[in-house]
């Protein structure tokens, strides 16, 4: 029997990425059949659930699966289930109470309570497929930026990115900028020509996705946490490049855990860890339990 799937999107590609992460590992081994509704902020969802009504999906076969990421997405869950049925599945911890969804994938480093409808992942989900040859001469580093968690500073990670190549001397180091990376930095970087710098204005998903499968090691500045799990998802060896912390909170602490459990190196230190010992696929396991809770003898 097909599983009838309606994807709720709120244009921010963090959320799509962990929605699309679970939908491509049930694919694998469910019939499934997929819909995409954009949703909006300020949209009228709230009083669609009030009235009992959703039109978004009249023309849409009921949904078995409500599937989405992000806030903006909550309201239109709830009113599509209202109306057409089936179970909300919530990625990340959602902002109104857990009781109002089916099921809820909630990042450890969130402290999610113990309770039915919880499932708790080791970071968010994501579409990264894991890779089993990787090539033992290429290294990849992906630069972050300024965010509300951690202090940037370019001339700290340019000297961290200098004593990383000359301490793990591969025959190809290729970094990847991101949206956050300042301009300036990119701009040092792409001038200094080695490492090979590719900014983020020339790049798509696809050619990150790639680069990432090919290389043996991942070097991240710690503050790029989903990009940390995508590479440990892949199945490169991971390292952490520092980034001076504001404070001490549930975001660094995930990185912190990770550390601890040797999955990946420390910042400022340049031997890499063991690792998880097998790639770490998330939504692959969330998958699992939905087909065995779910989706058997339907």
């Amino acid at each position: 029997m097909v599983t009838t799937i309606w994807r709720f999107l709120d244009a921010k590609p963090g959320h799509d990425t962990q929605s699309l992460g679970l939908v491509r590992a049930l694919q694998k081994n469910t019939p499934v059949s997929v819909f995409e509704i954009l949703v909006e902020r300020g949209s009228n969802a709230f009083w669609h659930w009030l009235s009992g009504r959703y039109p978004p999906g009249e023309k849409l076969p009921a949904p078995d699966l409500l599937l989405g990421a992000g806030h903006a997405t909550h309201w239109p869950m709830l009113a599509a289930r209202r109306r057409w049925g089936g179970r909300i599945i919530v990625c990340m911890k959602p902002s109104l109470p857990l009781a109002c969804f089916d099921l809820c994938l909630i990042p450890e480093h969130d402290a999610p309570p113990h309770a039915s409808n919880v499932l708790p992942t080791v970071g968010v989900i994501n579409s990264i497929d894991p890779v089993r040859d990787h090539h033992a001469d290429k290294g990849l580093i992906v630069l972050g930026g300024p965010s509300r968690h951690f202090r940037w500073d370019n001339q700290l990670m340019l000297e961290q990115i200098e004593r990383l190549v000359t301490e793990r001397p591969l025959q190809q180091w290729l970094i990847a900028t991101s949206r956050r990376t300042p301009a300036s930095l990119v701009k040092t970087l792409v001038d200094r020509s080695k490492p090979q710098c590719i900014p983020f204005t020339a790049t798509d998903r696809n050619w990150f996705v790639e680069r990432l499968a090919e290389a043996g090691e991942v070097w991240v500045s710690e503050d790029s946490v989903s990009t940390v799990y995508e590479a440990l998802t892949c199945g490169a060896s991971v390292g952490l490049l520092r980034v001076p912390r504001d404070t001490d909170n549930r975001v660094t602490a995930g990185v912190d855990a990770l550390v601890d459990k040797g999955w990946v190196s420390a910042p400022g230190v340049w031997q890499l860890a063991a690792g998880p010992g097998k790639p770490l696929n998330e939504a692959a396991r969330c998958a699992e339990w939905l087909e065995h809770q779910w989706l058997t003898d339907r």
